[in-house]
């Protein structure tokens, strides 16, 4: 078992003790991460108890992932285990982090079919700055929304609010909504669309307009158009003109299907989606059979 004494192990002792190579343990020992004690006449390495516990050590150390300069550093003493982890912690974050936009980017460039320039741009959307994110939204946010201020001066706020950045720990599926979401912020005809969708709904906006009234509108179009759905109301009928006449009284049927033709947009719908799938939410129904009713239905009765 020994060669110079009964507590000495030799490197293949000390294979058989530990389950390591002898391969291993001699490459360690020459990284200078474990010290034989002694050296036999014959100049074998000669290990003793202590080597098996520090032996244990590195194995495990090195099994977490840690590179031989940090194992060296708690072997020898020079560094703690916990400040050692905690360095280890945040570099395996980073490296998560840096595997999530990965996985995300190709994911992505998987579903579509992207040609080379298009896996380019994704892959740079994705790993944009905190910084250069947020000068995404700020030019997004002030080409649609600015000078809307005066009509409503709460506009700019609730929808800064609304359009989000990554969140410091974001997953794959956050990654890849956000890339879509940049790209079709920085989407020109997208923004003229959003913008003359906002400039018509800020035009009549006025202090006799009850807050949360365009939330009620929303609700309660739903419901009587998914009542009238159910009743097999054709929008083309005297019925559906009655539905009408309930939910928008005298107002100009026209202006209103401008409206809700704006607001049913499939760009401006995968928008919303979007900025819940980066906030981590569900995305909210889109109702898309109840819309398509009203619309019929305002078509057919007079919004032409």
């Amino acid at each position: 078992m020994t060669d110079d004494g009964p507590h000495l192990l030799t490197i293949g002792a000390l294979a058989r003790r530990t389950g390591l190579t002898v391969r291993t343990i001699r490459y360690w020992s020459d990284e200078g991460v474990l010290h034989p004690v002694t050296r036999s006449d014959g100049g074998y390495r000669l290990y003793d108890a202590e080597s098996v516990a520090r032996l244990e050590l590195i194995r495990t150390l090195r099994e977490l992932g840690l590179g031989l300069a940090d194992v060296r550093n708690v072997v020898g003493g020079e560094k703690d285990i916990a400040s050692v982890a905690a360095a280890h912690v945040a570099a395996l974050d980073a490296q998560i982090r840096a595997l999530r936009l990965n996985r995300a980017v190709l994911s992505t460039v998987a579903k579509r079919n992207s040609t080379a320039e298009e896996t380019a741009l994704m892959n740079k959307l994705a790993r944009l700055s905190a910084a250069e994110r947020k000068h995404i939204i700020d030019d997004f946010m002030e080409q649609t929304f600015g000078g809307l201020d005066t009509a409503d001066p709460d506009i700019r706020t609730r929808l800064r609010v609304m359009v989000p950045d990554l969140p410091d720990d974001p997953t794959s599926a956050q990654v890849d909504a956000w890339v879509e979401l940049a790209e079709l912020m920085q989407d020109q005809g997208f923004r003229a669309h959003m913008r003359g969708m906002v400039e018509f709904n800020a035009a009549d906006r006025g202090p006799d307009i009850t807050p949360g009234s365009s939330l009620w509108f929303m609700s309660r179009l739903v419901q009587l158009a998914g009542e009238s759905l159910e009743r097999g109301i054709d929008p083309a009928s005297p019925q559906a003109d009655e539905v009408l006449r309930g939910l928008l009284g005298d107002a100009d049927r026209a202006e209103v299907l401008t409206r809700l033709e704006a607001a049913a947009n499939e760009d401006v719908a995968r928008f919303r989606d979007l900025v819940s799938l980066v906030r981590g939410l569900e995305t909210l129904p889109r109702h898309e059979a109840e819309f398509a009713w009203v619309l019929a239905a305002l078509r057919a009765h007079g919004a032409r």
